[in-house]
Parts: structure tokens; C-alpha cells; sequence
């Protein structure tokens, strides 16, 4: 710690140190509008509070919680569940309450700390080690008051809290005007591959035909609908989690054993080439069985297998295209939870060109597409990690008092 600054428990600066209640323990309901009621889902690690994710309540019942009315400035720190979500009140947001997974830290008036200052300690990877210390290794996600009001503050001198605090707004301003920049960079790359993807199925050519996907596949089903009991090691079992990213995850696969795999494989038996598309949940998103192994699937994958007409590389781009999402999304069924029916898929309608060589020069010129646009998103989500990493470095240097 650097000369001249002090050490403090956070109940030593602070005027109050207290938690919000639930609005149901005392017979409230959320309401649709009215005063606003903060959340953990409503703060972010970077000390936002988030406006579309606040919640309301009557003006009765924030009367009746009294100890969790918030004032402007005062700091709400998550000791529930997502442990470290911080936001600072401003006025804009008040009136306002909260609940009893966010603490309310109110710096006293005479500590001689700055909110900003200790906001900002908040956010840095000190606080989170200091709660590690707390929690003494024990797997809880809960911090308690008590543990909470001995976190140990360093307390710089104002006049440097102050240097601090500017000196830390201008570089996060800074980076985060950096980030902004790249996940643009980066949602622009995305765009530009869709939007291709897209104009190769819309702008057909003059030797095309459409047809519907059941007409040009021998095999579109679905995996069992029987959930199944799983084992340490087996057979592997893949769900619609396995092929979210449009490649089939091999590394996070359930197992089971052989007696039920051997029921499951006589219905549905997939193999190199085969494609396998998300049909429940996050709908619309296809992989292809790319190795030569056995494993079997659930009901919320349809196995799809394409017949001599159509390059099973053609049909999978054509699947993850927005082109066939369009036609998938008006062929959702259920409410709550999207689900795609096998008959509904079977009547998607799929253009391609009649000859097999126009279609791998397709494929070739997606495969190149696809590919520059994967080098460019690593590039992208590299910078945003190393911006990252660069807020957290300054924060740490700011409160060793190496700034």
C-alpha cells in the first residue's frame, strides 16, 4: 500500500450498511408501472444499472419498506447469487427500492471518501479477493452483512482519491469507447457474411429449381423423446446445446448406457454427413456429423440425411442461412419455448442449382467467405479481451497506489 494511504473497514466509512426486502414476504406484488425496484439482474459488473431490466412496485408497498428506500449516490453491491454486480444510484432513478440480495452501502458524509472512489474499487478484482478472503474458501455465493462491513477500503488522501477517479473515468471512457468500436467491427463482419449468405439463395440462377426439403432427403427425424438416465462414460448422447455454434460440440456431451443406446440406434443411426439441426429452443441453428463415430440423439435435434441432388455441404449452408430461418421462424409452434415440427421442417422449400458442380463452387466461395470471417472474429473478440484485461490492469494499479 502505498505511503500516506490508511486501510478501513467499510462499516468504519460508511453511515449504513443494509439490505432491501422482497416485495411477496409482506404480501406486495410486482407491478406493471410505478416505483422502481433494483434487482441483481438489473446491475452490471461495471457499475451500470441496467433501465430495462428494473422492475416496479406500488407506491404503498415502497412506503412500507422503509429501510430499503435508496438515496442518490448510494452504492448497491450484489451479495446473492451473481456475487460482484455493483450500481451507483443517481436521481433519475428515484424513487426506488431494492431487495435482500443487494446490499445498500451509504458512505458516511465525515469518512472523508468519495463515492466514486470507492465505486470504483468496487469494480476492480481487489474487492472480489477481499470477499474471497471473507467467504474463507467456503463454496457459498452469499456474503453476509456482517462480512461485508469488515471488506478492508484503502483510503487514500482525497485530494489523490480525486486523481484516481479522473484518472481512472478518462481510461475507461476510453476503453470502453475502444470496445464499443470493436463488437461494431465485429457485428458488422457477422452482417456482411449473412447478408451474402442471404443474396446466394435469394438471387437464383436460371438453372434452379425449389423443392421441398422432404423431397430432396431421405431421412428428416428427430432423436428420442424419451428422456434418458445418463452414466459417467457410455455411448455418447447429443442434444440441441451440442450444435448451438453451427459446429457439433464434442466436449460437453452426455453419456449413456448400451442397452438404451441400442433401442435409440435402431430408429435413429446418424453418420458422417449427416445433419443435425436444433429444433427446440434455440431453433433454427444446424451442424454436420463431422467424424466417424457413434452416438445417438435427443428429441430436440432432427437428423436430417440429403438424397444424390443436393451436396450435403449446399444444404447446411442453406439451413444456418437467414433464408431458410425466415421460413422457420413462420413455421414455429408453442408458446414459451420455440419448437420446430418435423412435418413443418419437411416443407421447407430449399433453391439449388440442378448441376452438382455450381454447388460445390458455391460451397468453395462460402468456405473462403466463412473462413475470413472467423479469422476477423477472433481478431475482434482478442482486442475486446485485451481491452479488458487493460481496465482490469489499471484498476489494479490505481488501488496499489502505482497510478
Amino acid at each position: 500500500m502505498k505511503h500516506g494511504w490508511e486501510v478501513k473497514k467499510l462499516g468504519e466509512v460508511c453511515e449504513i450498511i443494509t439490505k432491501g426486502t422482497t416485495p411477496t414476504s409482506l404480501g406486495f406484488e410486482f407491478t406493471q408501472k410505478g416505483v422502481n425496484f433494483i434487482k441483481v439482474e438489473s446491475l452490471t459488473l461495471l457499475g451500470e444499472i441496467i433501465p430495462n431490466k428494473i422492475a416496479y412496485i406500488s407506491e404503498e408497498c415502497h412506503n412500507t419498506l422503509k429501510r430499503s428506500q435508496l438515496k442518490e449516490n448510494d452504492i448497491l453491491f450484489s451479495i446473492a447469487g451473481a456475487l460482484g454486480r455493483i450500481g451507483i444510484v443517481n436521481k433519475n432513478i428515484l424513487p426506488a427500492n431494492t431487495n435482500q440480495a443487494l446490499a445498500i452501502i451509504r458512505v458516511a458524509k465525515d469518512s472523508k471518501l468519495m463515492v466514486r472512489f470507492l465505486a470504483k474499487y468496487f469494480i476492480s478484482n481487489s474487492i472480489m479477493r477481499e470477499v474471497e478472503k471473507l467467504k474463507g474458501g467456503a463454496a457459498q455465493q452469499n456474503l453476509s452483512l456482517g462480512q461485508l462491513t469488515n471488506l478492508l477500503i484503502p483510503l487514500p488522501p482525497l485530494s489523490e482519491q480525486q486523481r484516481i477517479v479522473t484518472i481512472l473515468e478518462e481510461a475507461c471512457e476510453a476503453i470502453n469507447q475502444a470496445k464499443e468500436n470493436a463488437e461494431q467491427n465485429l457485428k458488422n463482419a457477422q452482417e456482411l457474411y449473412e447478408s451474402y449468405l442471404q443474396s446466394v439463395f435469394e438471387t437464383k440462377g436460371k438453372d434452379w429449381e425449389e423443392k421441398t426439403l422432404k423431397e430432396v432427403c431421405t431421412k428428416i427425424t428427430d432423436g428420442t423423446h424419451q428422456t434418458p438416465k445418463y452414466f459417467k462414460d457410455g455411448v455418447i448422447f447429443l442434444s440441441s446445446k451440442n450444435v448451438t455454434s453451427g459446429k457439433i460440440d464434442w466436449d460437453n456431451v452426455k453419456y449413456i448406457d448400451e442397452v438404451q443406446h441400442l433401442e435409440m440406434h435402431n430408429r435413429v443411426a446418424p453418420k458422417v454427413g449427416d445433419i443435425l439441426l436444433a429444433k427446440n429452443g434455440t431453433t433454427g441453428v444446424a451442424a454436420m456429423v463431422d467424424r466417424d463415430i457413434v452416438f445417438d440423439i435427443y428429441v430436440s435435434l432432427a437428423h436430417i440425411r440429403v438424397l444424390e441432388e443436393v451436396l450435403p455441404e449446399f444444404m447446411l449452408y442453406f439451413i444456418n442461412s437467414p433464408f431458410a430461418k425466415q421460413q422457420f421462424n413462420k413455421r414455429l409452434k408453442g408458446m414459451g419455448v420455440p419448437n420446430l415440427h418435423l412435418e413443418e421442417i419437411r416443407e421447407v422449400v430449399i433453391p439449388f442449382p440442378r448441376q452438382k458442380n455450381k454447388q460445390e463452387t458455391i460451397v468453395a466461395k462460402l468456405d473462403a467467405l466463412s473462413e475470413q470471417t472467423k479469422k476477423l472474429e477472433s481478431i475482434y473478440e482478442q482486442k475486446l479481451a485485451n481491452l479488458e484485461e487493460l481496465k482490469k490492469s489499471i484498476l489494479q494499479k490505481a488501488f496499489n497506489g502505482e497510478l
